[in-house]
């Protein structure tokens, strides 16, 4: 499909002054990417501005540039067309090239801190358990049409996703479930998608390096519910977070919520070593579930996709096989299992809220001690360094603090941040903690130093396979390493 320049201007339903009446065939704001007879969107990042790469989209095969700068009528020998918001622009017509295909199909966006992955993955699980062919994209990866690519983004940029979403639409696929970060709300990366269905899960302290302050976050994450409209739109809500109500506010549509006081609540919850069953009482029928997934945070996951699925209106029983089928998610509470006595599970989480949930369920299902390996981050949020610290220090026995992915940090220096929450809280190292900055070293004493019927639980990386040192990404899998190391033993 090919647009012109004065197209544009139709599509933003604003004017856009003078401007030479170009076709184009499509869009990106990556020059390297840029292909002939195709307009290029000049971004003005954190660190780059995409107008110093107009002479190589040029060199290409541009017809012009697209950007926010004003008085510019050409740049490096293209026409310059202004716009007041590049990005929104960018998704909009990358959108309108695919021919719009989400409104072809029923889109269900996941927002919030924790649990965006496993609702998605149970989202899609119960709509193809009832027949529905389903895309997902999210943090783990990208599964169009039965095909599996690995995940650069939580959330791909608009021109990567438009050409998702037309392949979705061109595999007859009639709905397509994904996470939506914050910053891909704030980046436009989702402008041109018609949401049919908003998911909030969650909202805790992550991301504060890159946005101002948690209102500025929850400001961000808003976004996805303002946005849904339609006649049988609708938005769906935890009751159980404090920023429920916001939420709820800012929805034009039927906003269902789950949890404790909502209109789909979990009653009865047992936890098991291998299982988690309760009784599901919704709007549109009970049923009792016994699924494969473990932990209270992920019964709330189950109601949340439960509350979608019901809301779309699928038959309860249908929606109960389908949140039984999942076995698992990667990296999300995953069981690393090699014949020993003890057991050692895998998961991503990366927050003080997801620590928590995490070592709160390992508590449930631990007979003996719980020894927990977890880091953080260089280069993002320094505040919740501590805080993970002290609910590593409340909930497990043994903490081994380690290296995530330092990037241009210092891993001491990371790990020191860290330690303070330890301190604070009392704990004794060489007795209550230890330190290894190598990651692979910190998983090995944490399988020797277990015994039967304790639990290891390695946090942060899930199922990332990589870390991230200065600007190296280097080959790492926590389930890899200590899947290899518990063979050795």
């Amino acid at each position: 499909m090919t647009m012109t320049t004065l197209e544009i201007a139709e599509l933003l339903a604003q004017p856009l002054g003078a401007m030479p009446d170009l076709p184009f065939s499509s869009i990106s704001a990556d020059s390297r990417k840029i292909e002939r007879g195709g307009l290029f969107v000049a971004l003005a990042g954190e660190k780059v501005d995409g107008h110093a790469f107009a002479e190589q989209a040029r060199a290409k095969g541009a017809v012009a540039v697209l950007g926010e700068r004003e008085g510019l009528s050409e740049l490096d020998g293209l026409p310059y067309i202004h716009v007041e918001n590049a990005r929104r622009t960018l998704g909009l017509t990358a959108h309108a090239l695919q021919d719009n295909p989400s409104r072809a199909l029923t889109v269900i966006g996941v927002t919030g801190t924790n649990g965006k992955s496993s609702t998605v993955y149970l989202i899609r699980r119960i709509l193809e358990t009832c027949g529905l062919s389903t895309a997902q994209l999210g943090t783990i990866g990208y599964t169009i049409g039965g095909v599996t690519l690995d995940a650069a983004h939580t959330t791909p940029f608009p021109e990567d996703l438009a050409a998702m979403f037309h392949r979705a639409k061109d595999a007859g696929q009639t709905h397509v479930v994904m996470e939506v970060s914050s910053h891909a709300l704030e980046q436009e990366r989702v402008a041109g998608i018609e949401f049919d269905v908003g998911v909030f899960t969650n909202l805790t302290q992550d991301h504060l390096d890159y946005h101002e302050n948690m209102e500025a976050y929850l400001l961000e994450k808003l976004k996805l519910f303002e946005a849904i409209q339609g006649e049988d739109a609708f938005t769906v809500a935890n009751n159980e977070d404090a920023y429920a109500g916001r939420f709820a506010e800012v929805s034009r549509v039927p906003c269902h919520r789950y949890g404790l006081g909502g209109d789909v609540r979990a009653l009865d919850v047992r936890v098991e070593a291998r299982s988690t069953s309760y009784r599901v009482v919704t709007p549109w029928g009970a049923e009792e579930i016994t699924m494969k997934l473990l932990g209270l945070h992920n019964v709330s996951n189950a109601l949340a996709a439960i509350t979608v699925c019901g809301a779309l209106g699928l038959p309860m029983a249908c929606i109960a096989r389908g949140v039984e089928a999942l076995a698992s998610v990667p990296g999300r509470f995953e069981h690393i299992d090699a014949g020993q006595d003890f057991q050692v599970i895998v998961d991503y989480a990366h927050t003080e809220d997801g620590l928590q949930n995490v070592l709160q369920a390992a508590r449930q299902i631990c007979r003996g001690r719980v020894i927990v390996v977890f880091g953080c981050g260089g280069d993002r949020d320094k505040g919740k360094r501590a805080k993970m610290a002290s609910v590593a220090a409340e909930l497990a026995d043994y903490s081994i603090v380690t290296s995530d992915n330092p990037r241009s940090e210092s891993p001491e220096g990371i790990v020191l941040d860290i330690v303070v929450g330890l301190q604070r809280a009392g704990k004794k190292r060489g007795e209550e903690y230890r330190v290894f900055l190598e990651r692979a070293e910190a998983i090995q004493h944490a399988l020797e130093f277990a015994r039967p019927g304790d639990l290891v639980m390695i946090a942060g990386k899930g199922h990332e396979d990589y870390q991230i040192i200065n600007s190296e990404r280097i080959h790492f899998d926590d389930r890899e390493v200590a899947r290899n190391l518990l063979q050795a033993m």
